[in-house]
C-alpha cells in the first residue's frame, strides 16, 4: 500500500497541480517528489496514528509557508535566509508549544528556499506549491494506511495480549 500510494500521490500531484499551475517541468517534478515524501512521512500502522502524522506535518509546513511566502514576496532566496528562517521557524513552533515540529518545519523550509533560488522568477510561488503537495501528498498517505492490512508481529501480538 505504501507503494501504490506514493504512486498516487505522485502522478496526483504532477498531473493534478500542473494542470492547475505549472511554473516549470522541473518543478512539477520536484512538486510530485514533495507529495511522495508527504506520504512516506505520514503512512503508519494504523490510520489513527497516520491522520496525528498527518495534522502535525501539514503545521509544520503550515509554519514553512506563512515565513517563506512572507519572506520571498519582499527579498530573494539567499543561504543566510535560510538559516533566518529556520530559526524563526523553529522559535514559533516551540512558541507554539509544539518543538517537535522544528524539524519538519526547518526542512520544508530548506527546500522550499532552494527550489526558490533554483527557480527565482515567481519564487513567490514555491511555498504554496509545497503546501499543496503536501496536502495532496498527506491525504493519499493517510488513505492508503486506511486500506492496508494490519500484519501482525511479535509486538503487535504483545500489545493485544496486554491489553486483553
Amino acid at each position: 500500500m505504501l507503494a501504490a500510494g506514493c504512486l498516487a500521490a505522485y502522478e496526483l500531484t504532477t498531473h493534478l497541480l500542473s494542470g492547475v499551475h505549472s511554473v516549470a517541468r522541473s518543478d512539477d517534478a520536484i512538486s510530485g517528489l514533495w507529495a511522495v515524501i508527504a506520504t512516506v512521512v505520514v503512512y503508519r500502522d494504523g490510520s489513527s496514528e497516520s491522520v496525528a502524522t498527518a495534522i502535525s506535518r501539514v503545521a509544520a509546513t503550515g509554519v514553512s509557508l506563512v515565513i517563506c511566502l512572507a519572506y520571498l514576496l519582499i527579498a530573494p532566496s539567499h543561504p543566510w535566509a535560510w538559516a533566518l528562517l529556520i530559526a524563526l521557524g523553529a522559535t514559533l513552533t516551540a512558541g507554539l508549544g509544539r518543538p517537535d515540529l522544528a524539524n519538519i518545519t526547518a526542512i520544508t523550509t530548506a527546500v522550499v528556499m532552494v527550489i526558490a533560488e533554483l527557480e527565482p522568477r515567481n519564487a513567490w510561488q514555491q511555498p504554496i506549491l509545497r503546501f499543496v503537495a503536501t496536502l495532496i501528498g498527506v491525504v493519499v498517505g493517510v488513505a492508503a494506511a486506511g486500506f492496508a492490512p494490519r500484519a501482525i508481529t511479535p509486538i503487535s501480538w504483545m500489545r493485544r495480549k496486554r491489553s486483553q
